[in-house]
């Protein structure tokens, strides 16, 4: 018999100590109801208290909802994460030392899921080498006060590895779905993503735990498509039915994220012409006919905005690393999603394709670059991010592109008259002789043969023998004044150093789309 229950009596439930799974990517899949009563709860001094917290990924609307429920001191003791950076207050409790903090890439964490289930010693992989994943560095401890190890460097058969140990047995998951019938059989044919759903429940039920699940519906014993349930009904103790659940932190039900129906790529209307559209202009023109392409958070995830102004959509395969293939990825409170997927993958699949080499470029953002080309998009400043997939891809894909401003802070850039105008810079550096922690490690890229870019609103500069090298400056933009002035190194700057191109600082389309289908693709394996 189904149990269904409140999502108060669903917070009920977690005691002291417990260690908690909780699932959801980005803007979607999160159990908004639960999280908010769990909070609602501990503020009403019912505790609980000194919870591990195992999140896949950052999981709210940043500075709200999602995980941000949680972000209490005495809550939490412990969190094992692949990503804070959409859950802001979270941030604090790391930063300010008052809990223990591990973050792993993404992709391992999701594939961490899938060992709980199976009761492996957990995942062994290369990724995380020569960053700050790796134990000769911080062996993914974020702060002073976190000392236990929990990865290993082990040498086999001649070659480096990882392995990310997995930890405590979980005893309750929070996951959600969209219909279950009356056996608590789970579906999820308006989300989305699907996530690593399935696995969680796997693994706190082999543990012996409890698995919650949030849904909109509940409908008649049998009636979903057996190809459609998600979550077998074994797996499920008890659900909290939530007729209001959002799709997305931005979105209550679009039936477009979810394939339910397709819309015309024409209605999707253009990112305002601003120094980021501009980075993301630029960065476009490094795609290739058939590339199978990665999009990380921020200006990268304005990338799809700018295929779908060019027409150009239907002739790559964009990917976000939620699971979904296809369509046109969505950003800020729709990040995770895409409107018109063709596949929606549980996010494992997608992590075994991107860690085998499968993508042919992949487009990211940055926080800091120092001179032998190292990106730290981690741990800067007051922020304590984490990687989510950024290490995943990075160190596996063909081409990378790196995003950002030049400067960082509070800074006044446009465009007027076809030119890139400065009005007020940025008051701190991102481009600095040495990052403060390796997300990136340009050195293991330079071994694997890899291609990479650094995009700007104002100069792109490549990665050539080891140093940053100036390959283009921006129509507007001055090398000393305004650029070289803002950088904390020297860069080599090429011969043929030469204009951004600059269709991408006029309105309306920069008509890429018949140059664009006349170039080769890309070769599916590096040299």
């Amino acid at each position: 018999m189904l149990s269904i229950i409140t999502a108060a009596e669903a917070a009920g439930l977690i005691r002291d100590a417990d260690t908690l799974i909780v699932g959801g990517n980005g803007g979607t899949g999160a159990a908004e109801a639960i999280l908010d009563a769990l909070e609602q709860r501990f503020l009403g001094s019912q505790g609980p208290h000194n919870l591990t917290l195992i999140n896949i990924t950052g999981v709210g609307a940043v500075t709200e909802k999602g995980l941000c429920h949680l972000a209490h001191e005495g809550l939490i003791a412990r969190v094992i994460g692949g990503n804070f950076g959409l859950q802001v207050p979270f941030m604090r409790l790391v930063r300010d030392e008052l809990i223990d903090a591990y973050n792993f890439p993404q992709g391992v964490m999701s594939q961490l899921c899938r060992a709980m289930a199976a009761k492996h010693p957990g995942v062994l992989t290369h990724v995380g080498l020569n960053t700050y994943m790796d134990p000769r560095q911080d062996g993914g401890r974020m702060n002073k006060r976190t000392t236990a190890p929990l990865v290993d460097l082990l040498e086999l058969h001649g070659q480096s590895w990882l392995l990310y140990r997995v930890p405590a047995p979980p005893d309750v998951a929070i996951i959600r779905g969209t219909s279950a019938d009356e056996d608590g059989y789970i579906s999820m044919e308006h989300e989305g993503t699907t996530r690593e759903d399935l696995s969680i429940a796997q693994a706190v039920h082999n543990a012996g735990g409890t698995v919650i699940c949030q849904v909109k519906r509940i409908v008649k014993r049998g009636s979903i498509h057996p190809q459609m349930v998600k979550i077998p009904g074994f797996l499920i103790d008890h659900v909290v039915l939530e007729p209001d659940q959002m799709q997305t932190y931005g979105t209550a039900y679009d039936p477009a994220r979810c394939g339910e129906t397709r819309v015309p790529v024409a209605m999707i209307t253009p990112d305002p012409l601003t120094e980021r559209r501009v980075i993301a202009r630029r960065a476009a023109f490094e795609l290739r006919p058939r590339d199978v392409v990665n999009l990380g958070v921020g200006i990268s995830a304005m990338i799809p905005n700018v295929a779908a102004e060019e027409g150009i959509s239907d002739l790559i395969t964009l990917t976000v690393e939620s699971g979904v293939v296809g369509g046109v990825p969505g950003h800020a409170r729709e990040f995770g999603t895409a409107i018109n997927p063709r596949v929606i993958l549980d996010q494992a699949y997608q992590f075994d394709f991107y860690d085998g080499g499968g993508l042919s470029c992949a487009f990211l953002s940055f926080a800091e670059v120092d001179e032998k080309g190292n990106v730290n998009v981690t741990r800067f400043g007051e922020r304590r991010d984490g990687s989510g997939g950024f290490i995943d891809i990075t160190q596996n894909a063909k081409r990378l592109i790196f995003s950002g401003t030049m400067t960082g802070g509070k800074f006044d850039i446009g465009v007027e008259n076809g030119r890139l105008a400065i009005r007020r810079d940025g008051a701190f550096r991102k481009f600095v002789p040495q990052v403060g922690q390796i997300s990136f490690s340009a050195s293991l890229a330079a071994q694997r043969g890899q291609h990479v870019s650094y995009v700007t609103e104002r100069a792109v500069f490549e990665l050539e023998n080891g140093s940053v090298t100036l390959t283009e400056i921006a129509p507007g933009a001055r090398l000393e004044e305004d650029i070289l002035a803002h950088m904390g190194f020297r860069p080599r700057i090429s011969p043929q150093l030469k204009d951004m191109d600059p269709r991408i600082f006029r309105s309306g389309p920069m008509g890429i789309a018949q140059s664009f289908k006349a170039l080769p693709a890309r070769p599916r394996k590096v040299a």
